[in-house]
């Protein structure tokens, strides 16, 4: 097995360099960018930095639910209805967040594996990105990545999450409207009261809606929204597709529009969804941040090892040595 080789930091040039040709929209630049950024490979974050200016503009669709569902094949059909179905065609990204490989830790599945219809199309860019452990859903890389497709100067991204079942709300922090699908015959009704999707959908999608069972998932979930304890100035609408044959994909693109003119529609209400989502992007980088630094310096602190002895022989309580730690770094 080959294994690509990586520079060991990018120049402040180099940067500068790349972020130009990313804004030009380059694939190969930005395709680059993204696998840099991925790797947190050191002054990657420079060229990010140069795009964000940039940033802003593209509207971010998250498309979440339980395994089976049929994430992907609606997100094809949905990439297809924006490039072939509107006019003008708008111009996409994908960022698709799959399972880590246990031995490579990159996404198990490739970029163009679900979506081949659009590998070919200049106006789709399709990115996969591993999980590497995340939890919520998303890769620790996806805000990043998302920056980078909206410097590009995409019309929308979708953001399709790995699809691991109840710790997929991280989306809701990170797209501008949120879609949860669900399928019949898989017990969608419990999956959603312990998912806490009521909270998090702005949309729902109970997809296969060929199959038995698909009236009682949609009844179910009214139920549930009518069971609903917080005031709402947007109720989720309900819609039923079946994605391989393409059917209801129009309904969903208005549900989704009609969301954003909801948000537009008070100027309160829309700063307040970007602000949401500046700062939990500001929170992961920053307990990313202090991560990394407080990995260092326990590396460089001889006294850890003294410790965990002490932790071992139950002389010292791990909180306390954990309140002592931080103390001593704060310091």
């Amino acid at each position: 097995m080959s294994t690509r080789t990586l520079p060991p930091t990018l120049t402040p040039d180099a940067a500068a360099a790349l972020a130009l040709r990313v804004r030009s929209g380059e694939l190969r630049a930005a395709a680059r960018l993204m696998r840099l950024l991925d790797d947190r490979v050191p002054g990657a974050e420079a060229a990010l930095k140069a795009l964000h200016p940039l940033t802003g503009h593209a509207r971010v669709v998250g498309i979440t639910g339980n395994p089976g569902s049929g994430k992907s094949t609606l997100t094809d059909q949905l990439i297809a209805h924006y490039r072939r179905g509107v006019t003008p065609p708008e111009t996409i990204g994908v960022v698709a967040v799959d399972p880590s490989s246990p031995y490579s830790g990159g996404a198990i599945l490739g970029d163009r594996i679900r979506m081949m219809d659009h590998a070919a199309d200049p106006g789709v860019f399709i990115r996969s990105l591993a999980t590497r452990g995340q939890l919520g859903g998303l890769s620790r890389s996806t805000d990043d990545v998302i920056q980078v497709l909206d410097a590009m100067g995409k019309d929308r991204i979708l953001v399709e999450t790995v699809g691991v079942g109840q710790d997929e709300i991280d989306i809701v922090k990170t797209a501008e409207t949120a879609i949860v699908v669900l399928v019949p015959g898989l017990g969608d009704d419990v999956q959603a009261i312990k998912a806490g999707i009521l909270e998090i959908a702005d949309i729902f999608v109970v997809n296969k809606a060929d199959r038995d069972g698909a009236l009682r998932t949609v009844s179910d979930l009214k139920q549930m929204q009518s069971l609903g304890q917080k005031p709402r100035t947007w109720e989720p609408p309900i819609l039923s597709t079946v994605a391989t044959r393409g059917e209801g994909i129009a309904a969903v693109a208005e549900a989704i529009e009609a969301h954003r003119q909801h948000l537009a529609s008070d100027p309160e209400r829309l700063a307040r969804r970007q602000r949401e989502r500046a700062a939990h992007r500001f929170r992961t980088i920053l307990m990313d941040r202090v991560a990394q630094r407080l990995g260092v310096l326990l590396a460089e602190d001889a006294r850890l090892e003294t410790l965990c002895d002490r932790l071992v022989h139950r002389e010292l309580d791990p909180y306390t040595a954990a309140d002592e730690l931080l103390a001593r770094f704060a310091g």
